[in-house]
């Protein structure tokens, strides 16, 4: 089942997550080798992130938000999975 990702960054993200960045891009590098991440990323200017996940369950996804190090250290700041029906 696929999923979309909604969230949000801190102020200052792109000052703030450098020290997280290079463990946080393993991380989705992983997921997509894996095949449970499709596609994620920031919007312009860096307030928003927006992803789509291939995975069992909802809560699959969250928990590999949750354990990411942006979440665990403030980068992003709300986190929102909804099951998602592809049309096209």
């Amino acid at each position: 089942m696929r999923f979309v990702l909604w969230g949000t960054y801190c102020e200052n993200a792109l000052e703030k997550r450098a020290p997280y960045r290079e463990e946080h891009l393993a991380g989705l590098q992983q997921q997509k080798d894996s095949g449970v991440l499709i596609t994620l990323g920031p919007t312009e200017g860096s307030t928003h992130v927006f992803g789509i996940y291939e995975a069992q369950s909802q809560e699959q996804v969250e928990a590999l938000l949750h354990n990411d190090v942006y979440w665990r250290n403030g980068i992003w700041t709300e986190l929102k999975v909804y099951p998602w029906i592809q049309a096209f």
